[in-house]
């Protein structure tokens, strides 16, 4: 078995407390069963769409909940056979599923909504103000007094 050494990314990161929970999360969900399928989607520089296939499932059999950084889809489906109907090939799936998605900081859920089978979830990132980089300015002499200060430029 292989290891991964990450100690080179450390050395010039931080604040990254929370990235081993996110390699362990990854590297633990490996083997676990992709039912249903899903497609997930940039379609902006901070727009994403999940796309998750539920063919059989009502809107009210399919609970879509962000909580934190995690969304997490699940689906139950009723189980209603219809009296004296005989399958000769049963082939659409139709068990309980959940997956759990990892969100980056500042991601939010801005809608879902169920289409010819498909699960679509859009999601946005929004960073604060507060938060978005800005220009620092560099004090000039002894005296310590700023000369100006101007946002920064988008990268």
């Amino acid at each position: 078995m292989r290891t991964l050494d990450l100690t080179p990314l450390f050395r010039s990161s931080v604040g990254f407390d929370a990235l081993d929970k996110l390699l362990d999360t990854a590297f633990r969900e490996n083997g676990q069963s992709s039912y249903p399928p899903y497609n997930i989607i940039k379609t902006a520089p901070d727009s994403y769409r999940v796309e998750v296939a539920v063919a059989g499932f009502s809107e009210a059999q399919i609970d879509v909940t962000q909580h934190q950084n995690v969304l997490l889809v699940r689906g139950q489906a009723e189980k209603k056979d219809a009296e004296g109907v005989e399958y000769l090939h049963r082939g659409i799936a139709q068990r309980a599923f959940e997956h759990r998605y990892q969100l980056a900081d500042h991601v939010e859920v801005t809608g879902a909504r169920l289409e010819h089978g498909m699960l679509v979830v859009d999601l946005v990132r929004r960073v604060p103000e507060a938060m978005q980089p800005r220009k620092i300015s560099i004090a000039n002499g002894a005296n310590g007094k700023v000369i100006e200060e101007a946002p920064a430029a988008s990268a």
